[in-house]
C-alpha cells in the first residue's frame, strides 16, 4: 500500500475520474502522480453505478469525449491484464410520440455530421434486438452499435493497475481534511495521515467536489441526488446479448444485468444527499430504499417490459451520484486558484471517465485540452451558482427533465430570478418573455397584448416565431431598443494595462482614447479563446465588453497572463453598468431627441464611442452592435437605466420603435455574418479559418498566438468559416450535417431564421478545398436540403 508523499500532482478522489486522470496522465510522461482517497477505490458514487456507456451527446466535442472513452474501454483489459467486463452490445433509444421521434431523427443527423454510426430503425427491429420489449406504441428507435456497457468497478481498478504500472501512486484510507493555500496557489493538502506539498491538486471527489473546493476556497457548483435502480431477478429464457435499452419518455433505462436487467431512471423530484454536509465516514454505502418514488418508473418498467411483472427484484440499489448546476460535467482551471483543477459533477462517469481523464491529463500537461469543452468548463458558472439555494432548485430540475425531450432554446425554470437589469419589471409588464443566461433575465422576446406570455419550443415552429420575425423586421425597418444589462463588463487599467492587452490581444490596441476594437485573444496554438470588444478610455484605462455567460473564463484567460507586479487591475463592473442597445435605421433621429451632444457620423463615427447625456444621465455611447444597422450601445451607471429607456422610448414613439429580444438578436446577427464565440468561434479555430483575419495585426510586435497564425497566413489553412443559405424553410438549430455529394464535409456550428432574406441561415465550416464550389446540402431531421 503506497503511503502519502509529496509529490507533483496530487488527485484527490479515488473514483474512475480520478483514476483515468492519473492513467493518462501517467501516459503524458507524468509519473509522480498521487491519488489520494479517503476509503477505497470506487467507494464513492463509482460502485454503486448501473455502468451503462452512451456516446451520443447534443455538442460533437463532448460526443468526441465519449467516443475516448470507448476506444480506451476497448482496448484497456488487454493493455492491464485487469478484467472489466465491457461489452459492446450497442444501445436503443425507442420513440413514443411523434415529437420524440423529431428528436431521434435530429440526433442521427447530428450523429452523421459527429461522425459516429447510428441508424434508425423500426419498432419491429428494435423489438428483435431486445425481445422483451412490447413495441406497439414505439414509432422507432435510434440503434448505436459501438455503445454498451462496463463493470464500473472493474473498470476503475484496470484504471488504476495502468497508472500505477507507469509510476502512479495510488494511496487509499486517507482523508483531506484541509488544503494549503500560498499566494492563490495550493502549496499542499492537509490529511488525517499528514501533509503533502505538490504543484497542482485535481480535485475529482465525485460528490464531495463541492467540499473540497470550499478547502480551496472555490466555487464548484456541484452536490450530490439520490438515484435508484433495481437488478431483477433471472429472467427465464433471458436473451443473449441485448444492447442497452431507454426509453425516455417513459423515463426508464434499461441493461442486462447477470441473467436478469437492471433498470433505473429519472423521476421528478428526486431527493438531495448531504445538503447539510456529507459524513466523513460515509463510503460504499447505500441509502435506504424508497418504493414510493420510485413506483412510477417500476409501473413505467412493467409497461415497457411486461415480463418484470413475472419476476421479483433482486436488490434496490439507492446511492448518491454527483449532479452540477446544469447536469454537465465541471471540468477544468479553476479560475480562483492559479494551479487547482476541477474534475468532479459526473452525471455519466462511467461513459465519460475515459475521455474526460485525457481532457484534464492535456489541460495539466499542455495548457489546454485538444477539444474545447466549454460546455463543461467550470468557468461557464458564477459565484451565485454556488449557493445552495439555486444549486438544490435547478440540480433537481435538471434531473427530472434528463429524459425529457431537448428542445432548442428551453430554459430552465427554478432558482430565477437571479440577477434582473432596472427595466425588468417595465419590459415585463410589455410583454417580455424572459430568458436567463449567467443567471441574468434577459428578455428572450416580446408577447404583444393578446398573446400568452410563455415560451413553447418545438422541433417544428416555436410559438414565439412570428412574433421575434416582428422585432427582427422593427430593427432591419425602424428601430428598436434591447436591454443588454447583462453584457460582462470590465474595467483593465494601470501603467501596464496597455502592455499586457497587446500581449493577449491579436489587435492594435495602441488606439487613441475613444476608441472601440473588436478583437480576438487566442492561444499558443492561435485557438480563439475570447471575442469581444474594448475601448480605450484613457492613457492606461480601458474598458472591455464581452458576453454575458463568457466573463468568469474571459477575466481568468486575462489574468492569467497579465504581470503579477501590480501594474494592471482588472475590476468586474457588470451590475454598476447597466446597456440599451438602441439600433435600427431610425436610430439616430431618436437619439438626437434625447441628447444635445452631436452624435452625427462625422462627429460619433462607427468603432468610436462618446460620453453625452440622456435624461440628465451620463452616458457612453459606443457606435458598434451585434445586428448589423445603425446603432449604439448606450452605457450607463445602473441607476440611470430605467429612467434613460424611458426617455428613448418616449422619443421613438413617433418612429414606431419596438423592443426587441435575444432571439432576434440571433436572427440578426447571423444575416450580418457575425459569429458566436463557443458556438462558430471556439479554441478549436483560428481567425484565418474564421474569416477574421483582418483583425490580426502583425505589424504591432508580439502576441500570443502570434507565431500560429503566421503559420495559418503563410501556409493557408484546412478549412475555412462559411454561411449558407437553405433552399427550404425547415426548422435548424446547429448540429445539422453540411455535405456534398453525398460526403459529410462538418457540422452546422449555428442556425436560424433569417426574416430579412426569407431563409433560414446556418454557419459551418468546410474544408478549404470546397469553398470554390457553391452546391452544398444541409441534413436537418434526415431530410437533405440544397444549400448555397
Amino acid at each position: 500500500m503506497a503511503e502519502l508523499r509529496d509529490a507533483e500532482i496530487i488527485i484527490v478522489g479515488g473514483g474512475i475520474v480520478g483514476c483515468s486522470i492519473a492513467y493518462h496522465l501517467t501516459r503524458m510522461g507524468k509519473s509522480d502522480v498521487m491519488v489520494v482517497e479517503k476509503s477505497g477505490l470506487t467507494h464513492g458514487a463509482t460502485w454503486h453505478a448501473a455502468g451503462l456507456v452512451g456516446q451520443l451527446r447534443g455538442s460533437r466535442n463532448l460526443t468526441r469525449l465519449l467516443q475516448k472513452s470507448v476506444a480506451l474501454y476497448d482496448r484497456l483489459e488487454a493493455e492491464t491484464g485487469q478484467a472489466i467486463d465491457w461489452k459492446k452490445v450497442g444501445s436503443l433509444r425507442v420513440a413514443g410520440n411523434d415529437e420524440r421521434m423529431l428528436e431521434i431523427k435530429r440526433m442521427a443527423t447530428m450523429a452523421k455530421s459527429f461522425g459516429l454510426e447510428m441508424s434508425i430503425i423500426s419498432a419491429q427491429e428494435a423489438g428483435d434486438m431486445f425481445p422483451l420489449m412490447e413495441v406497439d406504441d414505439i414509432l422507432g428507435a435510434a440503434f448505436i452499435p459501438s455503445d454498451g456497457h462496463v463493470d464500473p468497478s472493474g473498470l476503475t481498478q484496470a484504471l488504476a493497475k495502468g497508472a500505477r504500472d507507469k509510476g502512479a501512486a495510488i494511496v487509499q484510507g486517507v482523508r483531506v481534511t484541509d488544503m494549503m493555500l500560498e499566494d492563490r496557489r495550493v502549496s499542499g493538502i492537509v490529511t488525517d495521515h499528514g501533509t503533502a506539498r505538490c504543484d497542482i491538486v485535481v480535485n475529482s471527489a465525485g460528490f464531495w467536489g463541492r467540499e473540497l473546493g470550499l478547502m480551496a476556497g472555490v466555487a464548484i457548483p456541484t452536490i450530490a441526488l439520490e438515484h435508484q435502480y433495481l437488478v431483477t431477478e433471472p429472467i427465464p429464457d433471458m436473451p443473449a446479448g441485448m444492447p442497452t435499452m431507454r426509453d425516455p419518455d417513459l423515463l426508464v433505462y434499461y441493461k442486462p444485468e447477470v441473467n436478469g436487467l437492471a433498470i433505473g431512471g429519472w423521476e421528478p423530484e428526486t431527493v438531495p444527499f448531504g445538503e447539510t454536509g456529507i459524513a466523513r465516514d460515509f463510503a460504499q454505502q447505500l441509502l435506504p430504499d424508497n418504493f414510493e418514488r420510485f413506483e412510477m418508473l417500476a409501473l413505467n418498467a412493467a409497461r415497457r417490459t411486461p415480463v418484470v411483472n413475472q419476476v421479483g427484484v433482486r436488490q434496490m440499489i439507492n446511492g448518491p451520484i454527483p449532479w452540477s448546476a446544469d447536469g454537465e460535467f465541471v471540468l477544468g482551471w479553476v479560475p480562483e486558484v492559479d494551479n487547482f483543477f476541477a474534475a468532479t459533477g459526473f452525471t455519466i462517469g462511467i461513459a465519460a471517465a475515459g475521455g474526460a481523464g485525457q481532457m484534464i491529463a492535456e489541460w495539466i500537461v499542455e495548457g489546454a485540452p485538444s477539444l474545447d469543452l466549454w460546455t463543461q468548463d467550470v468557468r461557464r458558472f458564477s459565484p451565485h451558482h454556488n449557493t445552495p439555494e439555486f444549486l438544490y432548485p435547478r440540480a433537481i430540475e435538471s434531473y427530472a427533465r434528463y429524459y425529457h425531450v431537448h428542445h432548442p432554446g428551453e430554459e430552465a425554470d427554478s432558482a430565477r430570478p437571479i440577477l434582473t437589469s432596472p427595466l425588468y419589471q417595465t419590459l415585463k409588464e410589455k410583454g417580455a418573455v424572459h430568458g436567463s443566461k449567467a443567471g441574468w433575465e434577459r428578455p428572450n422576446w416580446f408577447a404583444p397584448k393578446g398573446v400568452e406570455a410563455v415560451e413553447k419550443p418545438s422541433f417544428r415552429q416555436p410559438n414565439w416565431f412570428e412574433h421575434v420575425g416582428a422585432e427582427h423586421r422593427a430593427v432591419r425597418e425602424r428601430a428598436a431598443l434591447i436591454d443588454q444589462a447583462s453584457f460582462s463588463k470590465l474595467e483593465i487599467t494601470g501603467p501596464g494595462a496597455l502592455a499586457a492587452l497587446q500581449k493577449l490581444a491579436v489587435s492594435d490596441m495602441d488606439r487613441p482614447a475613444g476608441r472601440i476594437i473588436y478583437t480576438q485573444m487566442c492561444n499558443e496554438l492561435g485557438g480563439i479563446e475570447a471575442d469581444l470588444t474594448i475601448s480605450r478610455v484613457g492613457e492606461d484605462a480601458f474598458y472591455l465588453v464581452t458576453g454575458s455567460a463568457f466573463g468568469v473564463h474571459d477575466r481568468h484567460w486575462i489574468e492569467r497572463h497579465i504581470p503579477a507586479d501590480g501594474s494592471t487591475t482588472i475590476k468586474d463592473v457588470t451590475r454598476d453598468i447597466c446597456v440599451i442597445n438602441l439600433c435600427g435605421p431610425k436610430a439616430r433621429k431618436v437619439l438626437e431627441k434625447v441628447t444635445s451632444d452631436d452624435v452625427s457620423n462625422p462627429s460619433l463615427p462607427f468603432a468610436t464611442f462618446k460620453d453625452i447625456r440622456i435624461a440628465n444621465a451620463p452616458v457612453r455611447a459606443q457606435r458598434i452592435g451585434y445586428v448589423g444597422e445603425l446603432g449604439w450601445e448606450l452605457h450607463m451607471p445602473t441607476a440611470h437605466g430605467l429612467e434613460v429607456y424611458q426617455a428613448l422610448w418616449r422619443a421613438g414613439e413617433e418612429f414606431s420603435i419596438a423592443n426587441a429580444g435575444y432571439r432576434a438578436i440571433d436572427s440578426l446577427r447571423l444575416e450580418k455574418g457575425y459569429l458566436y464565440w463557443s458556438a462558430d468561434i471556439t479554441p478549436d479555430y483560428n481567425p484565418f479559418e474564421a474569416g477574421l483575419d483582418f483583425r490580426v495585426n502583425f505589424d504591432k510586435g508580439n502576441f500570443i498566438g502570434r507565431d500560429a497564425l503566421l503559420r495559418a497566413r503563410d501556409d493557408g489553412v484546412e478549412r475555412k468559416l462559411c454561411i449558407f443559405t437553405l433552399d427550404k424553410t425547415v426548422p435548424v438549430f446547429g448540429g445539422e450535417a453540411i455535405g456534398r455529394e453525398g460526403r459529410v464535409l462538418d457540422v452546422v456550428t449555428s442556425a436560424n431564421y433569417g426574416y430579412t432574406i426569407g431563409k433560414p441561415i446556418v454557419i459551418g465550416y468546410l474544408p478549404a478545398g470546397e469553398t470554390v464550389h457553391t452546391d452544398f446540402e444541409v441534413e436537418a431531421f434526415g431530410e437533405t436540403i440544397p444549400a448555397t
